[in-house]
């Protein structure tokens, strides 16, 4: 879906004219008409400002581009399983379970490794095989990468 019609669909269903979600992140209700018209896009600082109004993650907006995955457990993100900040933003990088309330949970890859194993592991694949398969792939997200 186009940005466009999220816009127009998000402000709908919160039933905002295009003067009320204008006024709500600071710009004209020509430019709300442009957005939803497809002539322009919203900009950066606009994104974040209506993530927060529709309570959705800026690549939603978008259109989800991009298929984002928790750059901590390897999960994969949408706005339901996406982390928030402190301030209520979208974190698109992490899940919630792998940060929560601006803090991660897991403080070394052994601690993810262990929970995951427990509830991965089955007939098919032995705890062992469980932790050698996480630790290859876990290790090459970005927080586990940082982390070295």
């Amino acid at each position: 879906m186009k940005t466009k019609n999220i816009i127009f669909e998000l402000r709908s269903k919160k039933g905002f004219s295009q003067d009320e979600l204008a006024e709500k992140v600071f710009v004209t209700r020509q430019a709300v008409s442009r957005w939803e018209n497809g002539e322009t896009v919203p900009n950066t600082e606009t994104l974040k400002l209506l993530s927060k109004v529709f309570d959705v993650s800026i690549n939603t907006l978008l259109g989800s581009p991009r298929q984002l995955i928790c750059q901590c457990c390897g999960m994969p993100l949408d706005d339901t399983t996406m982390s928030k900040e402190t301030d209520g933003s979208f974190n698109e990088e992490y899940c919630k379970w792998c940060y929560a309330d601006g803090k991660f949970v897991y403080k070394n890859l052994d601690e993810l490794i262990d929970f995951c194993a427990e509830h991965m592991a089955n007939e098919n694949f032995t705890p062992q095989e469980v932790r050698e398969y996480l630790r290859m792939q876990l290790s090459n997200l970005k927080y586990w990468k940082n982390k070295k």
